[in-house]
């Protein structure tokens, strides 16, 4: 059975970036939200205003207590008119994994609207911020970001000049698996590539031209990275990912184990963005 990460990573997958920010107006502490991204969820939770979100995607899972939501479908797809049953005065989104015609209806219909447009790790902190001034929870999101800008700061200190020019150079090669069939990999410009960099690995697929990009097998060996580094985007990752690693048998990451398996954490810009570069932390030490 596949894990929800799978429906997330597909939206984000397949749904382009779409709208620059927020609406311009300030706008009032919401009483009824309506979440359409799980990473948005758990921020929302974090802030204390689990009380407040009345609906949320099929996908969004963490924290436990969001499960038991009402569910407006599908991050790509969700149901306008389970919305509008849900009378929100606010519906908070995302432009990766959100189409913006849903804003646009939702904004035809008078409801309104905020985006969170954080897609990158140095984002994430003021990002956490400006959303904790929308929905009434400043106070708690300075302190949510504070803990996101020291995980930062900690890893930047832990390896020293990662993003140095001789650290593309001098560090372990690194794979990162964002689904198996097709293979898609973790490219430029997001959040799991800057993590990489932020821990001393070099992202080999660093130098394509988009996020996300489709890898061949053939295009992984010939780049032999020294770690490959497979995301949660099936519940039973460990045992669909046997054939492929088993394609790659002649790569030194494989003959010696290099193989990490991560939690979800990295795919969502959130509060487990912590947890998700000790993680990360923990496979670049794989001996």
């Amino acid at each position: 059975m596949r894990h929800y990460t799978g429906s997330i990573l597909l939206s984000l997958l397949l749904t382009s970036a779409w709208w620059g920010g927020a609406c311009g107006a300030p706008l009032p502490p919401p009483k009824r939200i309506v979440s359409l991204s799980p990473a948005v969820t758990e921020i929302l939770f974090s802030l204390g205003l689990g009380g407040r979100v009345v609906g949320v995607t099929t996908v969004c899972d963490r924290p436990h207590e969001a499960r038991s939501k009402t569910k407006v479908g599908g991050m790509a797809n969700p149901s306008l008119e389970a919305i509008i049953a849900l009378k929100p005065d606010l519906v908070v989104m995302t432009n990766d994994g959100n189409p913006k015609v849903i804003s646009d209806r939702l904004a035809g219909l008078g409801i309104r609207t905020y985006a969170f447009t954080s897609k990158r790790l140095s984002e994430l902190p003021a990002g956490i911020r400006e959303m904790g001034q929308t929905v009434g929870a400043g106070p708690a999101a300075d302190k949510l970001a504070g803990t996101m800008e020291k995980a930062l700061r900690d890893a930047a200190s832990s390896h020293p000049g990662a993003s140095s020019p001789a650290a593309a150079t001098g560090g372990r090669k690194a794979l990162f698996v964002i689904w198996l069939t097709p293979l898609i990999v973790a490219g430029p410009g997001t959040i799991m590539d800057d993590a990489m960099k932020m821990s001393g690995l070099i992202n080999i697929a660093t130098d394509v031209k988009v996020a996300y990009p489709r890898f061949s097998l053939e295009a992984v060996i010939q780049r032999r990275p020294d770690l490959i580094i497979i995301g949660k985007g099936h519940d039973e990752m460990k045992t669909v990912s046997q054939g492929f690693l088993k394609s790659l048998s002649m790569l030194d990451a494989v003959k010696k184990g290099r193989v990490c398996f991560l939690d979800d954490a990295l795919y969502r810009p959130g509060p487990r963005i912590p947890a998700g570069m000790a993680e990360l932390d923990r496979c670049g030490n794989m001996p």
